[in-house]
């Protein structure tokens, strides 16, 4: 089921949340330990994040160096495929613009439809650690908006393949990302609206928000996009703090805001089980607000940890 067909089928606000592939060599049972004590709160989809390659040097015999290119966190398509099987559940994959060409974009979007997946959510993903500016594999896309071009020209039937006789229209449900404070790459935030509703002009159906702690930054989002004509959903992203590093680190890896109430009560905690505490009750909060004014989902960053997430869904589901 699509998850525009989720939200426009209930009454109520949906839950949701993202979750992380297990590092390269670890077993899907620790992902399975995390989801399950989510999934009395009846999820109506799950998120799975896509890691792009990462490029390391290694000695060679002689003192030579060679550039070895890894995935720390493998196997997006089969965990979305292994939650569906125990859960019963629809998944969300990630598919980035980086480390494919159109052509690998392509057999990856075949699988999905084969497994039965008709949920995505397009994004232009990261530059390569170590680099400065993303820069397109040869033969890949650029933007997000270009891969939800190829997906919107596979709904319809069209393939790269110009040699497939009578090819079957995918029919995925496509969904991008949204910056209530901005991508950090855009000069303003009218820039930043354009392109996102570039982004939607090209196909995609609903929106999913980058993580906020101030709820005006996405109700003022929100209207701004209406202004724009952007009226597809627009779910919000919500991730609880746990530990005081994170608000030096969230707010620097993801170009965000912590207000300074949120800051201040932080700073004042004697340890992180204290934060986790102040984190718990913030996001919860957040979320009764968010849910009074009716959006149309909950999603929560789990960030590989559902424990905070568990206590904040009890306080609401």
């Amino acid at each position: 089921m699509k998850v525009t067909e989720h939200i426009s089928s209930s009454k109520s606000t949906l839950f949701s949340f993202e979750i992380l592939p297990p590092h390269a060599g670890e077993s899907i049972h620790t992902l399975f330990e995390n989801v399950d004590p989510l999934m009395e709160f009846k999820p109506k989809f799950i998120d799975v994040t896509y890691h792009r390659e990462e490029f390391i040097l290694k000695k060679r015999n002689g003192g030579l160096l060679e550039q070895k290119s890894i995935r720390k966190r493998p196997g997006t398509v089969a965990i979305c495929a292994a939650l569906m099987h125990k859960y019963g559940v629809d998944t969300v994959p990630h598919i980035i613009c980086g480390g494919f060409t159109r052509e690998e974009t392509e057999y990856a979007l075949i699988d999905l439809n084969y497994l039965g997946i008709d949920n995505i959510l397009a994004l232009r993903g990261d530059s390569i650690k170590g680099q400065n500016d993303f820069t397109p594999s040869p033969g890949g896309h650029a933007y997000a908006s270009e891969l939800v071009d190829q997906m919107k020209a596979m709904n319809a039937g069209r393939y790269i393949d110009d040699d497939l006789e009578n090819a079957i229209p995918t029919n995925f449900c496509i969904g991008v990302a949204g910056y209530p404070e901005k991508h950090f790459e855009a000069a303003n935030m009218k820039s930043d609206l354009k392109w996102l509703k570039h982004k939607m002009d090209c196909g995609a159906d609903y929106v999913v928000t980058q993580m906020f702690f101030d709820n005006r930054k996405y109700f003022e989002f929100v209207e701004r996009c209406a202004a724009e004509g952007i009226n597809a959903p627009i779910i919000p992203g919500l991730k609880p703090l746990t530990s005081k590093r994170q608000v030096q680190l969230l707010a620097s890896r993801f170009h965000i805001d912590i207000p300074e109430d949120l800051a201040d009560a932080v700073d004042k905690c004697r340890d992180d089980k204290e934060v986790r505490r102040v984190g718990i009750e913030w996001a919860i909060n957040q979320s009764k607000e968010l849910v009074s004014k009716k959006v149309p989902c909950l999603h929560f960053y789990s960030m590989g940890k559902s424990h905070a997430i568990k206590e904040i869904a009890s306080a609401l589901f």
